[in-house]
């Protein structure tokens, strides 16, 4: 694992985070407008998915809700996270103009949260895995069709598949 000496931070905090950083992110269409759960939308994210896995940026487990998405995503160190949301959303409004809508689709920026190894990811997706029942859209979890797992992400290793 290559280290990187950061001055001024506790020596506690090297062995905290992953060899490869894995965000949970999180990002919202303009005032929350119900566009996004529908297969012109997830199949567009999935070829993006699928393309940038290819690149070394893997997205693991994600949820598609109406109006917002979540996502895991590892990468190598030297892709910036900002680059891979702003491109998924010029992919993803590329689809919604090709299929009629012609307004705003996203809400400015995005929530990312740097996992750190002490951290579950089985836990944090659990949590986002039942927000489609949590939102009254399904009676059960597995009903929801716009979720998955683009990549295996284990724990501590690097994207497998």
């Amino acid at each position: 694992m290559n280290k990187r000496i950061i001055k001024n931070v506790p020596h506690r905090l090297e062995t905290v985070f992953f060899s490869q950083p894995l965000y949970f992110v999180t990002f919202n269409t303009w005032q929350r407008a119900k566009l996004l759960a529908n297969e012109h939308v997830f199949n567009a994210f999935m070829e993006y998915a699928q393309k940038n896995a290819i690149a070394g940026r893997a997205i693991g487990r994600f949820v598609i809700m109406p109006d917002h998405i979540h996502l895991f995503l590892r990468m190598k160190e030297e892709f910036k996270l900002s680059d891979f949301v702003r491109l998924l959303k010029h992919r993803l409004t590329k689809e919604l103009y090709s299929i009629g809508f012609n307004g705003k689709v996203w809400q400015p920026g995005f929530f990312d949260h740097l996992m750190r190894s002490s951290e579950s990811y089985s836990e944090k997706w659990q949590y986002v895995y039942g927000n489609p029942v949590r939102k009254g859209l399904v009676l059960n979890s597995e009903e929801w069709k716009w979720q998955g797992e683009v990549v295996v992400i284990d724990r501590v290793g690097d994207a497998e598949r």
